[in-house]
């Protein structure tokens, strides 16, 4: 597809009316130009850019109204992108001082990657441009189906009476309640530590001995049952209770091992002073 012509001739349109690159080491399609330097079996450095936009500039004047805005948009990508690899490749390939200089060394990889992505993306669309035109010759069935075809349907089994409709409708129709937003979370009341470990004092020694889920059973929310919890703690650093689980996250057992009074216990507490509250 290469032939030397010596001068130049002018640049000319396929019959099809696209353009058609025609330099003295090159006479083809832009898109052969294109792959062949991505193939690199053709150096950019030895394309005359200049000529070849002058060129389609030319073209796309002669087209007049008719000029295509695809054509013109994929010329100016893939025209600036050689632009950019040609100099690139200007570039002295010795040592390189130059920062700059060295990033554009590194970015021959991109725009050769570049190229190869715009010529992806014109496969995919010719794909689809494929898939288009071959969904547009087919055509759904607009007759009615065959009495040979209609025994082969199976019966419809809604498996619904009319009680079960009537429950539904009732259920889509009744009015919504409007939305409502809890404030609970904003003003929650505080948790006596100390209040509680009292009353985990009289169960367990009244008890003797009992699981954790027993003694949060009637907590109302998850702040006392955090209580509950930072008072069995309590209760073990004061060597009153011991603490029993078989298995790892298993069930926790807590057994009291105090005076059995549990009155005595809450005398030597600490004075209502140092009270801990939680929450």
């Amino acid at each position: 597809m290469t032939a030397v012509v010596d001068p130049p001739a002018p640049a000319a349109e396929e019959p099809s009316g696209r353009f058609t690159v025609r330099l003295s080491n090159f006479e083809g399609p832009f898109d052969l130009l294109l792959q062949l330097i991505s193939q690199h079996r053709m150096d950019v450095t030895e394309v005359a850019l200049h000529q070849v936009t002058d060129d389609f500039i030319a073209h796309i004047k002669s087209l007049g109204d008719d000029w295509s805005l695809d054509e013109t948009t994929e010329f100016l990508v893939v025209a600036a992108t050689l632009l950019d690899l040609k100099a690139a490749r200007l570039l002295p390939q010795g040592e390189v001082d130059d920062e700059d200089d060295l990033a554009l060394l590194e970015a021959k990889d991109l725009l050769f990657a570049r190229l190869l992505q715009y010529r992806a993306y014109k496969q995919v669309a010719a794909l689809f441009g494929e898939l288009e035109s071959t969904a547009l010759r087919r055509y759904p069935r607009s007759v009615a189906m065959e009495d040979r075809f209609q025994d082969f349907m199976p019966e419809v089994m809604l498996g619904v009476d009319p009680d079960r409709f009537a429950k539904i409708a009732a259920a889509v129709f009744r009015p919504k309640p409007p939305p409502t937003v809890s404030l609970d979370h904003i003003h929650q009341r505080q948790v006596s530590v100390r209040e509680t470990a009292g009353e985990l004092r009289a169960i367990l020694a009244e008890l003797g001995k009992a699981t954790f889920a027993q003694l949060v059973a009637d907590c109302e929310n998850t702040l006392e049952v955090v209580a509950r919890f930072l008072a069995l703690l309590e209760l073990y650093r004061e060597a009153t209770v011991l603490f029993e689980q078989e298995d790892p996250l298993g069930e926790l057992i807590v057994e009291w091992t105090g005076e059995p009074d549990p009155a005595a216990v809450a005398a030597a507490a600490p004075p209502a002073g140092e009270e801990e509250e939680y929450g």
